[in-house]
């Protein structure tokens, strides 16, 4: 399980209002154990669009890259993981309002 040790986050504009609900590009800088498959040099990050609809808050998507160069990894969060993450950003989403 990786840890998160930083954060950034925008909310992502809707000029034409085509989308339901507010959307929020969070980039999560990662703390990755160094015995874990996703462990790179560069050090990873995950970027994640996160959406607040009148459903609820939910991950839109999601992707993990490399630190330095911005390279695409192709991963898939575990289920215990998108939990975290998605708790994670609802509880900081607003810093970015």
């Amino acid at each position: 399980m990786f840890a998160i040790k930083e954060f950034s986050s925008e909310l992502v504009k809707d000029p034409f209002g085509i989308l339901s609900g507010k959307r929020y590009e969070m980039v999560l800088d990662l703390e990755i154990p160094e015995d874990d498959e996703l462990d790179h040099e560069e050090g990873i990050s995950l970027r994640v669009i996160y959406v607040i609809e009148e459903s609820g808050p939910r991950i839109a998507k999601y992707e993990f890259l490399t630190m330095t160069t911005n390279t695409y990894l192709d991963f898939e969060l575990e289920e215990d993981e998108e939990k975290m993450v998605l708790e994670f950003c609802s509880e900081h989403y607003s810093q970015t309002e």
